[in-house]
């Protein structure tokens, strides 16, 4: 799996709680062209974690009823008539995810508990996978038909730990999953996270996780967080994802990524809490991770005996140009890739000159065109110089003309 050591994509504003629906979005276009003069819904900010004592997240008594920028951009409408994610289970190894959140309701199962959602996040990067289209509602997610398995890597507070992130990684591989998204990006866990990325790749099982951490609304002007390498998106067989928002830049605070394979939406995005029917607003590349992850499903889906390493290179090569390459789901599903192209090349064959051609006669044939074309000259030379002399009556050496002359 390739990787890019740029760090940042453009850079622009910082992601905020506003939400302007109908923004201008580029690339691919889908649904109809934003208003001159678009509502503005505002949009609590999606939390990360919870401070020691703090009440679970409520539900958000807001909604945004027009469709998402990120819908647009990627296209959801063109690459859901090739694919829905039907048949494919994506766990998502984060804070769990709400057993009451409408969108995916009969879609949800948890491991050990993981079917409560105090944080929230969990529950929003679900949505991003697998919302199902509701009235009233702009928000969906890109694999609507997919199954979700909720499966907790942190405390109840949010607070990530690498063992639980590993145990979460393995629980989810043994459980049937066919993608496994973790918004973890950790400092930490290099050996227990290596190994359990190992063990998912051994079971065909594609991980894909944030090339750098998330960074909360409340700590934005604060020193910024250690540079990489994140795990688990540093082992080499996960997918690492890097975000942008809807002007293609990354917020300016944002977290340098290390070495990201691919960008996707993840800066401003709408999406469901732990309950209820409202939507909160986040931004981060655990955000980004999860729309890459949803895109894993749609290939599955279409693709099912495709392997997890070719499923991720179907979403690297088959991208938007870009110094990092940005998901294009509907090229992903389309797209019928060469075989082998990442591999190594093979040696190419020595290339054999033929023997040098024997001087001699070429030499030879030098001599005799040089001496015919000194006889022309000379022949040339005569038939013009005769002529003149006779013209101005010259005679040879020692001779005279008549008359003494």
């Amino acid at each position: 799996m390739r990787r890019h050591v740029t760090t940042r994509l453009l850079l622009g504003s910082a992601a905020t709680p506003l939400l302007a629906l109908g923004l201008a979005v580029p690339a691919v276009a889908d649904g109809p062209p934003a208003p001159a003069a678009p509502a503005v819904t505002l949009l609590p900010p999606l939390p990360l974690t919870l401070g020691d004592g703090a009440p679970c997240t409520a539900a958000s008594e807001r909604t945004a009823s027009s469709g998402s920028w990120v819908r647009r951009t990627l296209g959801y409408s063109r690459a859901q008539e090739l694919s829905r994610g039907a048949g494919v289970t994506v766990a998502v190894v984060d804070t769990g995810v709400g057993g009451a959140v409408p969108v995916l309701a009969g879609r949800v199962s948890a491991l050990a508990g993981a079917g409560t959602d105090c944080v929230g996040h969990g529950s929003f990067l679900a949505g991003v996978i697998a919302a199902a289209p509701a009235e009233g509602s702009g928000v969906v997610g890109i694999a609507p038909a997919a199954d979700v398995l909720a499966v907790s890597g942190t405390d109840d507070r949010g607070a990530w730990e690498a063992a639980l992130v590993a145990d979460g990684i393995r629980s989810a591989v043994d459980a049937g999953a066919d993608v496994v998204c973790t918004g973890a990006a950790l400092r930490s866990g290099r050996g227990v996270l290596t190994a359990a990325v190992r063990y998912a790749t051994a079971h065909d099982v594609l991980v894909v996780a944030p090339a750098a951490p998330d960074l909360a609304a409340d700590t934005r002007g604060d020193a910024p967080p250690p540079s990489g390498p994140y795990w688990p998106a540093a082992v080499p067989e996960v997918l690492a994802v890097v975000d942008f928002g809807p002007d293609g830049s990354r917020p300016a605070e944002a977290p340098d990524a290390y070495r990201p394979d691919l960008a996707a939406p993840g800066d401003q995005v709408v999406g469901v809490g732990p309950r209820g029917q409202g939507h909160w607003i986040g931004s981060g590349s655990s955000i980004a991770a999860a729309t890459a992850a949803g895109a894993a499903a749609l290939v599955r889906a279409r693709h099912p005996t495709m392997p997890a390493a070719e499923v991720s290179r179907q979403l690297t090569e088959a991208s938007y140009p870009a110094d990092v390459p940005r998901l294009d789901p509907y090229a992903a599903l389309a797209t019928v890739l060469p075989e082998g192209r990442t591999a190594a090349a093979a040696p190419a064959a020595p290339v054999r000159m033929p023997a040098a051609a024997d001087p001699q006669p070429g030499r030879r044939a030098l001599v005799v065109a040089g001496a015919g074309l000194a006889v022309v000259l000379l022949v040339a030379g005569a038939l013009a110089v005769v002529p003149l002399g006779r013209a101005r009556k010259w005679v040879p050496q020692g001779r005279r003309l008549p008359g003494g002359r």
